[in-house]
C-alpha cells in the first residue's frame, strides 16, 4: 500500500469516526431532553427505542442537508429494512394484498368456519400522516382478525409530505366505500357490521371519516357500525392540555412533534410550529366554544394529579389562522365538530394511554359523546405510552402493554 492510499484510508476512517461522534453527541443531548416517568412499563427499553429513533432522525437530517436523500425517506427506508419483519402467515388466516379503487389494501380473512356473514374492520395505520404503512401494523391486524374472527382491511393511504390533506382521508374513504360495496358478494362480510378504526392519526381519520359520511348522508351504502379509536389525535386547537404538559417530553411523541405532524399534513410550513404551540392560530370568536369542549375541568380528577398550569390566552394572529384554518375544521379536528355532527357518529371505542400527549383528546371526545347520549366504550392503559401498538409482537422491541391495547380491541370487536 502506498502512502497516498494509506492517507486516504486514515482520512476516511477519521471522517467516519467524527461523524459517529457527532451523531452520538446529538443523540445524547436529545436523550437528556426526554422524560420517561417511573410509571411507564419497561422504561429502560423505551429509553433504548427512543435513542434509536432519535439517531435515525439525526442521521436522516444530516443526509438531507448534504443533499443525499430526504430525512423522511431515510427513516422510512431504515424502518422498512431493519425494524419491520413480515412473518409467515399463521394457520387460520388468509392474507392478500389487493387494490380497492387503486388504493393499496391488505386483507386479513379468518379461515375458520363461520355461521353466516362475518363482521369487518377497515383499519388506518398511524404515523403522523408521514410515516407508517400496511406492513407497520401487519402483526396488529393479523391478531385482531384471527382472535376476533373479523375480516380486517388495512389501508395503505398516501402520505405527506408527498401528498397533503385531504389526500389521506380521501384514500381512506375510497377504500372503505369500495369494501362496503362488495363486502358480502366478494368477502362474505356483513356490510352492516363493518367498523372503521385506527391508531393515532389513523384514528383521527376514522373519526373524521365517520363525520364526513354522516354529513354527506350517502344512502346507498351502510354507515360504519362503530369507530375504534386507539390513542387518537382529535384536535389542533390546544397543545397545552394537561396531557400535553405532563407528557411533553415522553417518547415517542413529544408535544412539539405533534404540531409538526399537523403542519406536514396540512401544508408543510413547519415554521408555524411554535405559533401552534402558543395557540395564536385560534380566532377569538371560536375560543368560547373550544374552551367549553377542551376545558381541563372536563377531565376526571385523577388526570390532573400530575399537575398542569393555566396558560395565558395567546394573542390571535389572523395570518397564522388563514395558513392553517383547515386544521380547525371537523375533518382534521373531529373533537371540534358541532353537536349535530358528533351526534351522528356510530358507537365508539376509545383507548387512551397515561403517558401520551394525546391522552386528553380521547378522554374529552368521550365526554362529548356521553353528553350527547352516545354509546362509548373506554379503556385506559395506565402504564402505556403513545405508539406502543407499533411494538406488538416485535421480538426484542415488544412491550407487554402493547398486548393489552390490541386485546382490548379484540374484546370490543367481538361485541359487534
Amino acid at each position: 500500500m502506498d502512502i497516498g492510499t494509506a492517507i486516504l484510508i486514515i482520512g476516511f476512517a477519521a471522517l467516519v469516526a467524527a461523524f459517529l461522534l457527532l451523531v452520538i453527541g446529538l443523540v445524547y443531548a436529545e436523550l437528556m431532553n426526554s422524560d420517561i416517568p417511573r410509571g411507564v412499563a419497561n422504561s429502560g427499553k423505551l429509553h433504548m427505542v427512543h435513542g434509536l429513533f432519535v439517531g435515525l432522525a439525526i442521521v436522516g437530517r444530516i443526509l438531507d442537508r448534504l443533499g443525499i436523500c430526504q430525512q423522511v425517506n431515510f427513516v422510512r427506508w431504515f424502518v422498512a429494512c431493519f425494524l419491520t419483519r413480515l412473518r409467515p402467515v399463521p394457520a387460520g388466516l388468509r392474507v392478500k394484498d389487493l387494490k380497492f379503487s387503486e388504493v393499496p389494501v391488505r386483507l386479513y380473512e379468518p379461515t375458520a368456519m363461520c355461521d353466516g356473514l362475518r363482521r369487518g374492520l377497515v383499519y388506518f395505520h398511524g404515523g403522523g400522516w408521514v410515516l407508517g404503512n400496511i406492513d407497520s401494523v401487519d402483526e396488529v391486524c393479523r391478531h385482531i382478525a384471527k382472535e376476533s374472527e373479523t375480516t380486517v382491511v388495512s389501508v395503505g393511504y398516501r402520505l405527506a409530505p408527498e401528498h397533503r390533506y385531504p389526500a389521506q382521508l380521501d384514500d381512506c374513504e375510497t377504500a372503505l366505500c369500495h369494501f362496503l360495496s362488495v363486502a358480502e358478494a366478494e368477502f362474505s362480510v356483513d356490510a352492516n357490521r363493518v367498523a372503521v378504526g385506527g391508531d393515532s392519526t389513523g384514528a383521527n381519520m376514522a373519526a373524521a371519516l365517520c363525520q364526513r359520511l354522516a354529513r354527506t348522508e350517502v344512502g346507498r351504502l351502510p354507515f360504519p357500525c362503530a369507530q375504534v379509536l386507539i390513542y387518537p389525535t382529535l384536535q389542533m386547537a390546544d397543545f397545552n392540555l394537561p396531557s400535553y404538559q405532563q407528557n411533553h417530553a415522553v417518547p415517542i411523541l413529544f408535544r412539539g412533534r405533534m404540531a409538526f405532524y399537523f403542519l406536514q399534513y396540512l401544508n408543510g410550513d413547519v415554521s408555524l410550529c411554535q405559533d401552534l404551540l402558543e395557540g395564536i392560530h385560534v380566532p377569538t370568536e371560536l375560543k368560547p366554544s373550544y374552551k367549553e369542549w377542551l376545558s381541563p375541568s372536563n377531565l376526571p380528577p385523577e388526570f390532573l394529579a400530575r399537575g398542569h398550569s393555566e396558560i395565558a390566552t395567546a394573542q390571535y394572529d389572523a395570518e397564522v389562522y388563514h395558513a392553517i384554518k383547515a386544521g380547525l375544521e371537523h375533518e382534521v379536528s373531529p373533537l371540534l365538530a358541532d353537536d349535530a355532527a358528533v351526534r351522528k357518529t356510530p358507537p365508539t371505542f376509545i383507548l387512551t394511554c397515561e403517558y401520551d400527549v394525546l391522552r386528553d383528546d380521547g378522554i374529552l371526545y368521550r365526554k362529548r359523546l356521553l353528553d350527547l347520549k352516545k354509546d362509548v366504550t373506554w379503556r385506559h392503559v395506565a402504564d402505556g405510552f403513545h405508539g406502543v401498538i407499533n411494538f406488538f409482537n416485535h421480538g426484542w422491541l415488544t412491550f407487554p402493554s402493547a398486548a393489552h391495547v390490541v386485546d382490548s380491541v379484540v374484546d370490543y370487536m367481538r361485541t359487534l
